[in-house]
């Protein structure tokens, strides 16, 4: 870590690329499916990895940031690498790192290093198959020396401007850099300027598109106990009877794209040109646009596989009475999310919030969304150095709640003690809830010190 912070992006691959040659392109001995966007990454790439094991595929999964502990980002069949695998992966490529090193200006990154030892464990261990999220961007992540065989890319906002770009159009141009020649694409409901640039990258290359609520969708959504049950079209057939143990529309769309992934791997990619049109017809009407199930997966084991995938710091209930959510939005559009899934799957009558969030993000956009649900608001820092300070958080917090409602403490900690007690003011319990987000390292964080366990798929 002391190579310097993962979001110091220097936009070139030459670095990366010389480290993986040297260590014999350990990203080549197996297949990947490559999972970039703003929101909804680490979700989709859980279920993916979820959905490949129950079908008896050992698995790689390289995702962050982490919750609680560096080796998270590094998992092999749904569980990070031991403490003892993590130092002998990292002592294994730190003499070709050295060694390309001095080859170059600037050292390779923490980021870098990392990502080689995820191939590189991957490829001892042995898997079948590695499931890799971008860290941030595409075409310039260090990732991106993967050639995936399917690209996902989850839903594009605003976000990290000051490294992918002011619009929209820039970032998802940024993103579809994993997209490959050769590749099946698969494609979150976007906004229109993200599809566009996402659609032209496709063309450019020749990948294949599938599209969320053309080529697939989410056909019929109903919010259950513990999670929610799900119709799904895939790209193969319809699945029904699935239970989601994660609440809300995004992760139901996330499912969604999970399982049209899978289908892309196992061999079940979309046809193009006028089946397009057909599909879109077929998925509105609720039937399967390729006439039947030849080529679909087994629907016993994408039920089992979703029934038993955890996204840890996601809507994550941590205890009752009252009612802890930890939840790792962290930009406008994933605080939106998060706020009609609380609406929709909760029935809170009161809930405080605790709010700890980087200084580089919206934070006035994510504030604007959490107004109208919260009815007192606590802000303070994570462990992280980008937290902005709780004094800054304060004064942005009471323009949009007003200072009656806004509550400070230094520590987080502190912070959930006092959202607590707000939320237990009115002696009504089963009503009560905190909301305890902004971050991924908050929610991690939170864990931590409400000694969260497991959680993991």
């Amino acid at each position: 870590m002391a190579r310097g912070v993962e979001w110091d992006i220097d936009p070139t691959l030459d670095r990366i690329r010389d480290l993986v040659d040297v260590l014999g392109e350990p990203h080549r001995a197996y297949p990947v499916i490559h999972i970039a966007g703003t929101n909804g990454k680490t979700s989709t790439a859980r279920f993916i990895e979820s959905l490949l094991r129950e079908r008896g595929l050992r698995t790689g999964l390289y995702t962050s940031p982490e919750l609680t502990t560096l080796r998270e980002r590094i998992a092999i069949d749904g569980e990070p690498i031991s403490e003892e695998r993590f130092v002998e992966s990292f002592e294994e490529v730190l003499p070709f790192v050295e060694l390309v090193d001095g080859k170059h200006a600037g050292r390779l990154s923490f980021f870098e290093v990392l990502t080689a030892m995820a191939f590189s464990a991957f490829a001892d261990a042995p898997v079948d198959v590695a499931v890799v999220e971008t860290g941030m961007g595409g075409s310039w992540d260090a990732t991106n020396v993967a050639d995936g065989v399917v690209a996902v890319i989850t839903p594009v906002g605003l976000d990290h401007t000051r490294y992918l770009g002011d619009t929209l159009e820039e970032i998802a141009e940024e993103k579809a850099g994993i997209i490959k020649t050769g590749a099946v694409a698969v494609i979150a409901q976007q906004p229109v300027e993200a599809a566009e640039a996402l659609l032209r990258r496709i063309a450019e290359v020749g990948a294949t598109a599938a599209r969320e609520g053309i080529e697939y969708g989410v056909l019929d959504r109903d919010v259950a106990f513990g999670g929610q049950q799900l119709r799904i079209q895939g790209l193969r057939g319809a699945y029904d009877e699935i239970f989601l143990p994660l609440f809300g529309d995004h992760q139901a769309s996330n499912a969604a794209t999970a399982l049209a992934a899978v289908e892309a791997f196992a061999g079940g990619a979309p046809t193009r040109g006028e089946a397009n049109l057909e599909a879109a017809t077929r998925i509105a009407a609720g039937e399967s646009y390729l006439g039947g199930e030849e080529g679909q997966l087994d629907p016993v084991l994408v039920r089992a596989g979703f029934a038993r995938t955890a996204s840890p710091g996601r809507l994550e209930v941590v205890r009752t009475g009252p009612t802890v959510l930890l939840d790792a939005a962290h930009n406008p559009a994933g605080m939106a999310a998060t706020v009609a899934t609380v609406t929709e799957s909760f029935g809170f009558t009161r809930l405080a919030g605790v709010l700890a969030i980087a200084a580089d993000k919206d934070v006035a956009g994510v504030l604007d969304q959490l107004e109208p649900v919260l009815s007192e608001l606590v802000v303070t820092r994570n462990s992280s150095p980008r937290s902005m300070p709780p004094e800054e958080l304060a004064e942005i917090a009471e323009s949009i709640f007003g200072p009656e409602r806004v509550h400070m403490a230094p520590r987080l900690d502190d912070a959930i003690d006092r959202a607590i007690g707000l939320a237990e003011e009115t002696g009504e319990y089963q009503g009560a809830g905190v909301l305890i987000t902004g971050s991924v390292v908050t929610a991690g964080d939170a864990r931590t010190l409400l000694r969260v366990e497991g959680g993991r798929s």
